[in-house]
């Protein structure tokens, strides 16, 4: 389990540019730092990472603007968590070591299924607490493509893609991926051919490889030792709230481990899962009531609770005041700023 931040690469901050959207005018539409792209090591959580990708939506509306981003982008300025898979011994291998130390650069975690002929690609967000950005997705797919691409020096193209979005003006989509594209689906999934997965890549680099392979992996190690039980509770408490009030047996099967080991590691951090659990529905409440156009009955059973008056009553122990006082008190805020 990875803690909710990573470093946003060099090579993205130039992409942009490229693109004809200076860092600061990004960050600026974001809300987020002014000089965040100055700082390859300044991290950034999940909701941080959405919030510039809707923002470039927003100041780059383009269809398919994602996939041309990726496809422009030289492979050589590819963080070393991505360029590695590109020097791997065969598709298979580079995928692998794509999902491996992809977190390294953006928190997402790269899952694949094979089966049928067929290798299943998905995006999973580990600290989401909202649907992703559909170009952060499209990035995603784009780099897969690319690797199998310029890897191989092949057009491979996937089985299929289905992605969750409607379909988008022009054929910029068919273009890129040429293949069968299907829209409005329940996930967004990339769908490869086992047997283009097999393609071996030419510039496979064995002595790079292990050079880069141990520097890399040191580097999660690092990410996983300085990120706490609590905050992989919360993490796991906020995806799981919509459906119900988690018990910490779920939640200690959704991190891998035992109920027992889990409650000692809690212990040992000076909290409880209660407590755990109340941080988590206010962090979450917070963010819901940000977004104007969610109902305070919606924000509590977002939350887990079944009674509207249970979630008034805690959020004034939280803050000090009912939802709608507080809501309205941001919003004048950020008029105000």
């Amino acid at each position: 389990m990875f803690a909710d931040k990573c470093n946003v690469p060099p090579a993205f901050w130039r992409g942009l540019e490229r693109a004809g959207l200076p860092p600061e005018a990004l960050l600026r539409q974001a809300r987020l730092p002014a000089t965040l792209h100055l700082n390859p090591q300044a991290p950034v959580t999940t909701a941080q990472f959405f919030a510039l990708w809707r923002a470039i939506e927003q100041l780059l509306p383009e269809p398919g603007l994602g996939l041309g981003l990726i496809a422009k982008l030289e492979t050589a300025v590819y963080p070393p968590s991505v360029l590695a898979a590109f020097y791997a011994r065969d598709y298979r291998d580079g995928l692998a070591r794509l999902a491996r130390f992809k977190h390294l650069c953006t928190p997402e975690q790269l899952l694949s299924d094979e089966t049928d002929g067929e290798c299943r690609v998905i995006v999973k967000w580990l600290y989401a607490t909202e649907p992703a950005p559909a170009i952060a997705t499209h990035v995603s797919f784009a780099t897969v493509i690319e690797l199998g691409r310029r890897g191989s020096g092949r057009h491979l193209s996937p089985q299929r893609v289905e992605l969750a979005h409607a379909k988008a003006d022009g054929e910029v989509f068919e273009r890129y991926f040429d293949c069968p594209i299907r829209y409005e689906t329940a996930f967004d999934v990339l769908v490869l051919k086992s047997a283009d997965l097999d393609r071996p890549f030419p510039g496979h680099n064995p002595e790079l490889l292990e050079l880069l392979t141990p520097a890399l992996a040191s580097g999660l190690q690092t990410i996983q030792a300085h990120d706490s039980i609590g905050e992989q509770v919360k993490s796991v408490l906020k995806r799981s709230l919509p459906s119900g009030r988690p018990d910490v047996s779920q939640v200690a099967r959704d991190l891998g481990m035992s109920e027992r080991s889990l409650q000692r590691r809690i212990t040992q951090e000076g909290t409880t899962f209660r407590n755990l659990l109340a941080q988590s529905r206010q962090e979450l409440g917070r963010r819901l009531l940000s977004v104007p156009d969610t109902s305070i009955n919606e924000v509590a059973y977002l939350l887990g609770y079944q009674d509207v008056n249970a979630f008034h009553r805690a959020f004034r122990e939280w803050e000090g005041m009912p939802p709608a006082r507080w809501r309205d008190l941001q919003a004048s805020a950020q008029v105000d700023a």
